[in-house]
C-alpha cells in the first residue's frame, strides 16, 4: 500500500473515524495502560508484527505498564493513509 498524504479535511475527520486517538503535534497519538509490564510488552509485540507487515513503523514508548504510540509519515511530512490504516489495525487488536 503506497502512502498518500491526508488532506486537512481527512485529518479533521480522523477524530470521528478514530475516536480513541488524538492529533498531538501533527502526530496521531494514543496511550494504553495495562495491568503490568508483561501485558504492555505483549501488546507491543503484536503491534510490531502489524507494523512490520505494513512496512510502517510507529514512534512509541513504554514505561512499565503504559504504552504510547505516535504515528506520522516522515517521508511525506505529515499524516498519511498508512497512519490511518495502522491506527485502525492497532484498534482491532487492542483489548477492550
Amino acid at each position: 500500500m503506497a502512502a498518500t498524504l491526508l488532506s486537512p479535511d481527512a485529518c479533521a475527520a480522523l477524530s470521528h473515524q478514530l475516536p480513541l486517538w488524538a492529533i498531538v503535534d501533527g502526530k496521531l497519538t494514543r496511550q494504553w495502560t495495562f495491568a503490568n509490564f508483561s501485558e504492555a510488552w505483549g501488546f507491543m509485540s503484536r503491534v510490531a508484527l502489524l507494523a512490520e507487515a505494513m512496512n510502517h513503523h510507529p514512534n512509541w514508548s513504554n514505561v512499565y505498564a503504559t504504552v504510547t504510540i505516535q504515528l506520522h509519515t516522515h517521508d511525506l511530512g505529515g499524516l498519511s493513509s498508512l497512519d490511518r490504516a495502522l491506527a485502525e489495525a492497532i484498534d482491532r487488536i487492542t483489548p477492550a
